[in-house]
């Protein structure tokens, strides 16, 4: 399978292409992304060579340039990992959210439809649902996003739903939980407290920490989107997640007792605009594709620190 991936030098993204080669030997991977400071070359640092790898460097809102890649390499599917992700970014300035986020997944809808792509996997995320206190949220509950960013995805989401009713267009949604793991950028939540710790840093953690997520392992996410795209039904959502929870307060200080169990750096700060207190998913629809996550939180936790442990020479420059 011939595989067109956006925002491929993106954190998800480049480790979905680093688990499908390194799964799959018939697989090949075009890799279209703009390199904006979070799409990053040294995520697929040694896969210039391979014959089943190809990037391309452009912005999904040409649609120039997605149209001249769908005619010239005719992929069979397309998994759209391309997005401006940063909630705080999306709060000082919405435009690029909107443009990236809705705009571009616009494009790529319709130069899919126009070449008649065989498969077009929408990467969401959880935060489209909103906040909630105590339920799980499935498939088929209301989007009711808080922030200019899970706004943007909302959008795009509604979007997607659009071509698949009208068009029959065949198209799939994924919304996954909060991803850590290896090459994630250091100005989110694990790898900016890990990196911070490791440099002897105060940690910032927003209001008094008790806003609660569900963790996936990046590569049991990428192992979901691939079950997905090999076994999911046309015109579906599907949710992926763990079940396992924590407040931001009990990672900040497993990472302290991690990294620095003598000192104490953690630094409450002002609370987010508009922060979601917690985001849950029942992904037991996947499930029955046969997925179920490989890896618990600790082993996750325990994978990504010693990773960016040991690859100073990726994030120091970027810090």
């Amino acid at each position: 399978m011939k595989i067109l991936v956006t925002g491929g030098a993106g954190f998800i993204g480049s480790n979905f292409i680093r688990y499908k080669l390194g799964s799959d030997s018939s697989a090949k991977i075009i890799n279209l992304d703009k390199l904006t400071y979070a799409g990053n070359s040294d995520n697929l640092k040694g896969f210039e060579d391979n014959e089943n790898y190809k990037f391309i460097k452009g912005d999904i809102i040409d649609e120039k340039i997605v149209s001249q890649i769908m005619e010239n390499e005719k992929p069979d599917a397309l998994i759209n990992f391309a997005a401006e992700s940063h909630v705080d970014n999306s709060i000082k300035n919405s435009l690029n959210f909107t443009k990236t986020n809705v705009l571009g997944t616009n494009v790529l809808l319709n130069v899919s439809k126009f070449y008649n792509i065989d498969r077009f996997i929408q990467i969401s995320t959880d935060e489209v649902y909103g906040s909630t206190k105590k339920a799980k949220f499935s498939e088929k509950d209301p989007l009711k996003p808080n922030n200019p960013y899970s706004a943007s995805k909302t959008a795009a989401d509604v979007l997607v739903r659009s071509y698949i009713k009208t068009y029959n267009f065949p198209a799939l949604i994924t919304r996954s939980c909060n991803n850590v793991g290896p090459y994630q950028h250091v100005e989110k939540f694990i790898p900016l407290f890990s990196t911070n710790l490791f440099q002897e840093k105060k940690v910032p953690l927003y209001g008094d920490g008790s806003n609660i997520r569900e963790w996936i392992y990046v590569l049991d996410n990428c192992r979901a989107i691939d079950t997905v795209l090999k076994k999911g039904e046309i015109g579906e959502v599907y949710n992926i997640g763990t079940g396992e929870e924590k407040s931001n307060l009990e990672i900040a200080k497993l990472l302290q007792e991690k990294i620095k169990p003598n000192k104490d750096l953690i630094e409450f700060v002002t609370d987010r605009k508009g922060h979601d207190f917690r985001y849950a998913l029942n992904s037991s629809k996947i499930r029955k594709l046969g997925w179920q996550p490989e890896f618990n939180f600790d082993q996750a936790l325990e994978n990504t620190i010693n990773w960016y442990k040991n690859n100073k020479w990726w994030w120091k420059k970027l810090k």
